[in-house]
């Protein structure tokens, strides 16, 4: 207790810890806790070259694969590597609830809240020239810095990035129509498919759609008739199709059977099993953090969301696909608690056990996750 005692955190938040079964003892522990990369797939040969590079050996995680751990005062933004898009920083408790997944080639698979989008480009990474995957995020900007790290990494092939609300984003893979070759003939026919995605978007087209954005922030709600599409790649399923087609609603019996085979739900938390983000309210002031993880409503709030994106994501899943709920708090109100709920709402719905990072020797404690067979 004399160690917790000199820890620069309000008595509100060691009591919140207290409540919680957790060590106050590890948020002192940033200077020291390893920070992460993922080498992309293809680039193991260039593994020595990287470590000259960043004057630093990368010890492997040997329960991720991919992972490596390096000291936390090295910064990676500034390497060839990293430029070069041969790594990414990534936490390994985000790689974690990636691989709980357990992808196979072929697999379409769905990241609920995509944004900022490391673990995105994980999923894509691991799937490879099959299969496809669907991101969407609520912020358009943030959804927007998940297409700049999919062109940087040159990993959005096969990926579509829709803004919409995951609590009721609806649309399903595309599944037949992944070879933009079959679609020649009719681009020809149709002036309205979906053309080759380009980031030279034409000044009226683009004009229109700020016109569009404008108008709807007058609103007092502010909703489309479809989630906004801002990505796709070749393979992705769109190239071809019109927005009619995209956007065809499918009724609850037909997700059954076309719906993704993964779902990462990777739901909006408190955040306070992240060291590094706790410790930032050194500087925002702990008032900030009183409203943002302490306040009863708050927390009531974020608890309601997480249901409600777990739930829909498991709408979702088709029958026996595989989905993944997790968050970077370690409460039990927005984990155990969270699916606890979801369990008695979906009779059909069955769990694996969750892992609990914090015990791992590489001082990994920023994440809980849940598996959910539909």
């Amino acid at each position: 207790m004399e160690e917790i005692s000199k820890l620069p955190l309000p008595e509100a938040f060691l009591d919140f810890l207290k409540e919680n079964g957790l060590d106050p003892s590890v948020y002192s522990a940033a200077d020291s806790t390893p920070r992460y990369i993922r080498l992309k797939t293809g680039n193991e040969a260039d593994l020595e070259e990287i470590e000259a590079e960043l004057k630093c050996k990368l010890e492997k995680v040997v329960w991720l694969s991919g992972f490596y751990s390096l000291p936390p005062d090295i910064k990676i933004a500034t390497s060839m590597a990293y430029k070069q898009g041969k790594i990414y920083g990534i936490d390994a408790a985000s790689g974690a609830a990636v691989s709980a997944l357990n992808i196979s080639a072929g697999d379409h698979v769905l990241d609920l809240c995509a944004a900022p989008g490391a673990k995105l480009c994980m999923i894509l990474d691991i799937i490879g020239d099959s299969g496809s995957v669907t991101g969407v995020d609520v912020a358009r900007h943030r959804l927007a810095a998940c297409r700049t790290l999919l062109q940087k990494y040159a990993l959005g092939d096969r990926c579509r990035l829709f803004v919409a609300d995951g609590t009721t984003f609806s649309l399903v893979p595309l599944r037949l129509h992944l070879d933009p070759g079959s679609c020649n003939s009719v681009l020809q026919e149709k002036d309205d498919t979906f053309r080759e995605w380009t980031s030279r978007i034409p000044w009226k087209e683009r004009k229109r759609a700020v016109k569009a954005r404008e108008n709807a922030a007058s609103k007092a709600i502010v909703r489309s008739e479809h989630p906004e599409l801002i990505f796709y790649g070749r393979r992705s399923g769109i190239v071809g199709l019109t927005k009619e087609e995209i956007y065809q609603s499918v009724c609850n019996s037909e997700v059954s059977s076309s719906g993704y085979d993964k779902v990462l739900v990777d739901a909006e938390c408190t955040h306070d099993g992240s060291i590094k983000h706790i410790q930032k309210f050194e500087n925002w002031g702990w008032t900030t953090l009183q409203r943002r993880v302490l306040d009863p409503e708050r927390t009531d709030s974020v608890t309601n969301l997480q249901l409600k994106l777990l739930t829909n994501g498991f709408r979702l899943l088709k029958v026996g696909g595989l989905l993944v709920y997790s968050t970077c708090s370690l409460t039990a109100a927005q984990n155990e608690d969270v699916v606890e709920q979801f369990l008695k709402d979906n009779a059909s719905a069955g769990t694996r056990p969750e892992r609990d990072l914090r015990s791992t020797s590489l001082g990994v404690y920023a994440s809980k996750f849940m598996a959910i067979w539909a």
